[in-house]
C-alpha cells in the first residue's frame, strides 16, 4: 500500500473514498460535517438526526455521493470515535484500522483519511498509518480458499493546514512501526514445524542483512562454552538445536555510540512448548506455537529500530528453543546450572521460559547491557490476575518501569505494575539448589519475575 500525506483540503483529494471521524453526539450544523452534509444532499444530517450514527466508538455509516457534491470521492465512510475529550493517538489508530478494513471490503482502492485529531500532526499521522497497516493484516498465508485478495493500493492522510513535512515524517514512522508489527505477527503465526529455532535465527539474519544490523547466532556448542546450562536444559528433549540470537543496533554518529547506557530487549523464543515432561493438556496445545512471541517481538522491535535510527545503541537477545518430552528431556527434580553459576532445581519443566531467559539475561549483561526489558509469554497466572486489558510489568528499575508505562499509555497499550518485594523470593528457595523454577500457586507471575531478578 502506497502511503501519502496532504496538508490540503479533503475536498481536493483524488481518492475513491473518504473516511472521516465523527465525535459522540456531534451534529452536522458546522464545520466539516456541515460541508459533508451539503455534499451528500443531507444524508449526513439525516443519519445523525435519526440516531443511526451517534458517534460512539466503532459505529459506521457508509454513504454513496453524487458527482454534483463537490468532492472527488464518490464514497464517504463516517466512523464514530467517542468523545472529543478522550480522542487520542490510540483512538486515531483504531479509527484508521477500522476504516481501511471496512473500505477494503467494499473493494475501494484509494482512501483519504480525515482523523480530525488536534495536537501533534506528526504523531497523529504516525498513529493513523500504523493503525491502517495493522488493520489490513490477515493471517491467511496457508489458506487456499476464502483468502482475502482485495487490497487498498493508496492511503492519503489528510490534515488541512498541518505542517506538510511533519505529516510526511509521521507517516514514514507509522509505516515502519506498522510493518514491523505485522512482521512480528507473521512470525508468531507460523506453525511450529515452520518456525523452529533455526528458522527464527534465519529471520534475524534476514532483518540484519536488509536493515543494517549486526547479528550473531550462538549454537549449542558455544552455549556449552558459555555455561548456559539453564537454556540447554530446555532444548535437551528436542531434536532441534537451540539458538541464542543477538541483534545489535549502533547509531551512525560516533558521539552517540557510547554503551554506558546500553538498552537490551530480551525475548522468550520457545518456538513450540509442549510443557516437556510436565506435559500440557492436549486441549488448545496448538496455541503453544505462540510461546515465541516475546522473541518475535524483539525481532520486530529491532527491525523498526534499524529504520527509525534512535540516538542510542540497542541490543536484541532471543533465546530460541523447543520444549518437548523425550528420553533425553530434563526431568522434574533435576538440577541445572545457569550461566551465572547459580543452580536451579527444575520443579516443573513447563516453567521453561524463565530458564532460557535467565541465561539470555546473563549474556546481555556480558555484552554490556545496563538496562534490560524482558518480553515473554511467561505465565498463565498473569491472565487470571489482569485479564486481557492490562499487561503486567515488574522490575527493579522504577525509572525504566515508569517510562514503559508512560509510553504504553501514549499509544494505547495498558500496563499495570505488580509488586516485586524481596519476600516473594522466599517462595523460590530450593532445599537442594540455590533456587527452584516455580514458587507454588500463590503470586505465580510475581515469583516468575523474582526468579528472573536473581539473574538481573
Amino acid at each position: 500500500m502506497e502511503v501519502q500525506t496532504s496538508a490540503g483540503n479533503y475536498k481536493e483529494q483524488d481518492v475513491q473514498a473518504l473516511a472521516v471521524a465523527v465525535f459522540k453526539d456531534e451534529k452536522a450544523n458546522e464545520g466539516i460535517l456541515k460541508e459533508l452534509d451539503e455534499a451528500s444532499g443531507g444524508i449526513v444530517s439525516s443519519v445523525i438526526e435519526a440516531e443511526e450514527l451517534k458517534g460512539k466508538e466503532g459505529e459506521t455509516v457508509y454513504v454513496h455521493l453524487s458527482a454534483s457534491g463537490g468532492l472527488h470521492a464518490r464514497r464517504l465512510l463516517l466512523i464514530g470515535v467517542g468523545s472529543r475529550e478522550d480522542y487520542n493517538r490510540a483512538q486515531v489508530s483504531q479509527m484508521a484500522g477500522a476504516a481501511v478494513r471496512f473500505l477494503r471490503g467494499k473493494n475501494i482502492k484509494s482512501v483519504g483519511l480525515v482523523t480530525r485529531a488536534d495536537g501533534d500532526a506528526e504523531k497523529t499521522a504516525a498513529a493513523a498509518v500504523e493503525g491502517s497497516i495493522m488493520g489490513l493484516f490477515e493471517p491467511d498465508k496457508y489458506r487456499t480458499i476464502e483468502k482475502e485478495e482485495r487490497t487498498i493500493d493508496r492511503l492519503v492522510i489528510i490534515s488541512d493546514g498541518a505542517d506538510a513535512e511533519a505529516l510526511k515524517r509521521g507517516a514514514e514512522k507509522g509505516r515502519i512501526i506498522g510493518e514491523s508489527v505485522n512482521f512480528t505477527r507473521d512470525l508468531a503465526n507460523e506453525p511450529g514445524a515452520y518456525m523452529t529455532p533455526s528458522d527464527l535465527a534465519e529471520s534475524a539474519r534476514g532483518i540484519a542483512n536488509e536493515f543494517g544490523l549486526s547479528v550473531e547466532v550462538l549454537d549449542e556448542a558455544r552455549m556449552e562454552q558459555e555455561g548456559m546450562g539453564a537454556l540447554l536444559s530446555v532444548s535437551r528433549g528436542s531434536e532441534e538445536e537451540a539458538k541464542l540470537i543477538i541483534l545489535k543496533y549502533t547509531p551512525r554518529d560516533a558521539s552517540q555510540q557510547s554503551e554506558d547506557n546500553l538498552l537490551a530487549f530480551v525475548g522468550k523464543g520457545v518456538t513450540f512448548d509442549s510443557g516437556g515432561i510436565s506435559l500440557k493438556p492436549g486441549e488448545n496445545m496448538e496455541l503453544m506455537k505462540y510461546d515465541m512471541t516475546g522473541g518475535a517481538t524483539v525481532l520486530g522491535v529491532m527491525r523498526a529500530v534499524a529504520q527509525l535510527k534512535p540516538p542510542i545503541p540497542l541490543l536484541g537477545v532471543v533465546p530460541a528453543t523447543e520444549n518437548l518430552p523425550s528420553g533425553k528431556a530434563t526431568k522434574p527434580g533435576d538440577v541445572v546450572r545457569a550461566m551465572s553459576g547459580k543452580t536451579i532445581e527444575v520443579i516443573n519443566t513447563d516453567a521453561e521460559g524463565r530458564l532460557i531467559l535467565s541465561d539470555a539475561i546473563c549474556y546481555a549483561k556480558k555484552l554490556g547491557a545496563k538496562r534490560i526489558v524482558d518480553l515473554a509469554t511467561l505465565t498463565g497466572a498473569v491472565s487470571i490476575a489482569l485479564g486481557d486489558v492490562n499487561t503486567a510489568v515488574l522490575g527493579t528499575d522504577q525509572e525504566l518501569i515508569d517510562e514503559v508505562i508512560t509510553a504504553g499509555r501514549e499509544v494505547g497499550e495498558k500496563f499495570w505494575q505488580l509488586p516485586l518485594d524481596k519476600e516473594y523470593t522466599k517462595q523460590i528457595k530450593s532445599d537442594i539448589a540455590d533456587i527452584k523454577n516455580v514458587g507454588g500457586r500463590k503470586a505465580g507471575t510475581i515469583t516468575a519475575a523474582a526468579f528472573l531478578k536473581e539473574f538481573a
